[in-house]
């Protein structure tokens, strides 16, 4: 759906050249939610202008759908332009319309007749849950409502793609949630594409098929997420799962750590294991967390017992991803 080539783009400013996108290559593919994920200045608002197809990029090519888009025309920029549907970072609703005057501008401005567009505007408020709100203004909503409201506005024209611009930046937990909730459905409903810039992780973690990560421009990871936190090494790993005390006081022969992903796993592998192989096997830190619905756990393990190998050999055949640690008498090292 989304494939980016060798991208860049650099603005010029009062103190020289700034790069905030820097040979970008990715693929998102067609119907799942990718999270792109940085600090602020990573180059994340950038690419979503460049998305949005609002900005050019200096070099490089982006193709939505196969079409490169540097190639195109001003008219079928315009329609390449209507099957994204963009969600602005901060407030961007008009105070003088209500929830539903908001809702049905961009069928305004393409034209669409009062009945059809009422229709349209019904159908995406019920979408998001906010029927109910169709004849408040912004400043009767909460700040989760206005955003949700915001989610409704580009989706109305049923687009192919929603680029979402850290769309949860200041909000609380219920309204952080609530927005999130909309963007899945928006995917699992509408079947549409959606793209999430932001600085905060937990997004990525709550509802993120894929995920890159950009620093200073540059991609240093992408892929599917929960082929990324099973190597416990890589940026989004770090990032995303239960972190691990590496002073935490360590009493066992052996010490490794284990990456176990799903319910089947999380709950039976260790004690198999262990009953299989004469083995103790504890859980001496870390956690589990929640990948969208699926459990992933990262623990780590004292283990002792004659046959500790075998034992991290069959649960790495079985999924795991374990690697072995070097210890001191009292503590370990990563």
């Amino acid at each position: 759906m989304i494939t980016l080539e060798n991208l860049s783009k650099t603005f010029r400013s009062t103190s020289g050249s700034v790069v905030a996108l820097d040979d970008v290559t990715l693929d998102v593919p067609a119907g799942v939610i990718a999270g792109v994920v940085g600090p602020a200045g990573a180059g994340k608002s950038t690419l979503a202008r460049v998305l949005s197809l609002r900005e050019r990029p200096d070099s490089g090519i982006f193709r939505l759908d196969g079409l490169n888009t540097g190639a195109l025309d001003e008219r079928t920029m315009r329609i390449a332009r209507s099957r994204i549907g963009v969600v602005p970072s901060g407030e961007s609703l008009l105070g003088q319309r209500t929830a539903a005057g908001n809702v049905a501008l961009p069928l305004e401005q393409a034209g669409m007749d009062g009945p059809q567009r009422r229709e349209r505007v019904g159908k995406v408020l019920d979408l998001i849950g906010l029927t109910d709100k169709a004849a408040s203004y912004p400043a009767d909503l909460s700040a989760g409502q206005r955003q949700r409201i915001a989610v409704a506005r580009a989706l109305v024209g049923d687009p192919a793609v929603v680029l979402a611009d850290d769309p949860t930046a200041n909000l609380d937990e219920d309204g952080a949630a609530g927005v999130l909730a909309v963007l899945d459905r928006a995917r699992a409903e509408l079947g549409a594409t959606v793209l999430v810039a932001t600085q905060d992780t937990s997004v990525v973690r709550r509802i993120a098929d894929d995920v890159a990560v950009l620093e200073h421009g540059r991609l240093l990871e992408s892929g599917r997420l929960l082929d990324l936190v099973r190597n416990p090494d890589s940026v989004v790993a770090r990032a995303v799962l239960p972190a691990i005390d590496p002073g935490a006081r360590v009493d066992y022969p052996g010490v490794a750590d284990i990456v176990l992903v799903g319910f089947a796993a999380i709950g039976a592998l260790l004690p198999e294991a262990a009953s299989r192989f004469g083995t103790d096997i504890a859980v001496i830190g870390g956690g589990v967390t929640r990948i969208g619905e699926t459990p992933v756990a990262r623990f780590r393990l004292g283990l002792s017992g004659d046959r500790t190998a075998s034992a991290l050999a069959w649960l790495e055949e079985r999924g795991g991803s374990v690697r072995q640690l070097a210890r001191g008498p009292h503590s370990v090292a990563a």
